[in-house]
């Protein structure tokens, strides 16, 4: 079950050679007759980082959350046992585990954004969790997560940060904790080459100079080589009596193919110009920005972490109101403002989030999500409600049982394909895709671009790919697009491999 890595550099590292401050032997966990997590073993040593791999649904987000003692409502361990800091984690009163979650635990999920108080600034969401209080050096904190000092950032709130800047305030946060154990989902999801780099080498310094014990899960083979000493790799777990799961979207097409004339410009974005924050930290992301999305064709978007490429998707599906500019849909002008389009204009243009956990409605099971634009926009009754949400669970490659799960039974990688296919439930026009792939295993990524391929050639859908995923956008974007980051201009537009998808 796991592997270790020689690390070249290891005799140059001062490795802690205490005992592991966590281990987990043939830990499996289940929600009900569901299981979660199956014979993880692995041991967790200061000074080392450990790498936990696997499929989507696998369990690493479970375990992960077992090791911090919050596993989700109605989870047990089934077999194994997991001992923390000298603890028994998940038997610990609650007041004793609060403890150790303050002074010795620090966790980073997988989105981080939807832990982040959206009334406090930068500062303050970082100060408050050091034992220090006010005398915590808050800018060597942001320095050392590549966040930049003396710009003004330090004074906005989450609401006013990019995904991949909140995920590193949310690191910042961990790091003033001063943990003696530091978990990390998927920490470089929505962030750019050059930044995971970055964060490699910081992680790999913070273990060897601090004698921090890290575990991270990641999907990202470049990243895990960079910075891990062990990797543990992990299988999705399957009931007894399953004969098969589904992992990978379904070759189904989600709706009755439509005949759509493929290369008309759908939506016309002219000279937008954006802005994020307020008074003294606002900041222009975007200028003179143009932009066609053509029926049957995926346009890919990258650029560095914070120039502007979510506050675009965003923009366009009425969540951000631009300081100039127009956006026209089908020839029509759209309303800067979500609440003053039609209803219509609203389905037509759908935006599937970087974060899904903060989308998605933790009290509604994943079968109500679904069904709520199935009636909203289309009056389906219970009986076709309940099979239409089938057909999608399976096009994004879900089992049918995902229907009864609330999204904290998800995997973070389930719960993105969760919110792909409430989107595709609106049979829109545009789909808004921003990171859509960074939570997904390399399969269900290239399944996820698949199913996107056929819906673009039978529906003439058009699709705008936010990634810092080269390769993939490579692969199938026809056309690629590349944002400054200072000012949030063009400064590539260029055809990709594909070419037109034909109708």
């Amino acid at each position: 079950m796991s592997s270790t890595q020689p690390d070249p550099s290891t005799a140059d590292r001062a490795v802690s050679t205490a005992g592991p401050v966590a281990r987990a032997v043939g830990l499996s966990i289940a929600l009900g007759d569901t299981p979660l997590l199956a014979d993880a073993t692995l041991a967790l040593t200061p000074g080392r980082v450990t790498a936990v791999t696997g499929p989507s649904g696998a369990g690493k987000t479970t375990l992960l959350r077992a090791l911090v003692g919050a596993l989700p409502p109605g989870a047990r361990v089934a077999a194994g046992s997991l001992d923390v800091l000298g603890h028994d984690i998940l038997a610990l009163p609650a007041e004793e585990l609060r403890r150790l979650r303050r002074h010795r635990l620090a966790f980073v999920g997988q989105d981080p954004g939807s832990g982040l108080n959206p009334r406090a600034r930068v500062d303050r969401l970082i100060r408050e969790t050091s034992p220090q209080g006010r005398r915590t050096p808050v800018a060597d904190l942001m320095r050392a997560v590549r966040l930049p000092v003396g710009e003004g950032l330090e004074q906005r709130r989450p609401a006013n940060l990019s995904g991949g800047q909140q995920r590193r305030v949310a690191l910042a946060r961990a790091l003033a904790r001063r943990p003696a154990l530091l978990l990390l989902d998927e920490p470089t999801a929505g962030l750019d080459a050059a930044l995971r780099d970055d964060i490699a080498d910081l992680l790999r310094g913070l273990a060897a100079r601090e004698g921090i014990a890290i575990a991270l899960t990641s999907h990202d083979a470049d990243f895990v080589a960079r910075c891990s000493d062990d990797v543990l790799a992990l299988r999705p777990a399957r009931t007894a009596t399953a004969t098969a799961t589904a992992t990978a979207p379904a070759t189904v097409p989600v709706v009755a193919p439509a005949p759509v004339v493929a290369g008309g410009a759908v939506v016309e974005v002219r000279a937008l110009d954006a802005h994020v924050g307020t008074g003294r930290t606002r900041r222009q992301v975007l200028a003179g920005l143009e932009l066609a999305l053509r029926s049957g064709t995926l346009t890919g978007i990258t650029g560095p972490s914070g120039c502007g490429k979510t506050t675009l998707l965003r923009s366009v599906a009425g969540l951000h109101r631009p300081a100039a500019g127009r956006i026209t849909l089908g020839g029509e002008l759209l309303a800067p403002s979500y609440r003053r389009r039609t209803r219509d204009q609203r389905r037509r243009v759908q935006l599937v989030p970087q974060n899904p956990l903060g989308a998605l409605n933790p009290v509604r099971t994943v079968g109500a999500a679904l069904a709520r634009p199935l009636k909203l926009h289309f009056g389906h009754p219970a009986d076709r409600c309940d099979a239409r949400v089938a057909e999608l669970l399976a096009a994004v490659g879900l089992a049918p049982d995902h229907a009864g799960r609330y999204p904290h039974e998800l995997s973070g990688g389930q719960r993105q394909r969760v919110s792909i296919a409430r989107a595709l439930a609106a049979e829109p026009d545009v789909l808004l895709c921003d990171e859509v792939t960074s939570a997904l295993d390399a399969d269900t990524a290239e399944g996820i671009m698949e199913l996107l391929r056929g819906l673009r050639a039978d529906r003439g859908l058009a699709v705008v790919l936010v990634s810092h995923d080269l390769p993939l956008l490579s692969a199938h974007a026809d056309l690629l697009l590349a944002l400054d980051g200072d000012d949030g201009t063009l400064i590539t537009k260029e055809g990709a491999a594909p070419g037109p998808v034909p109708n």
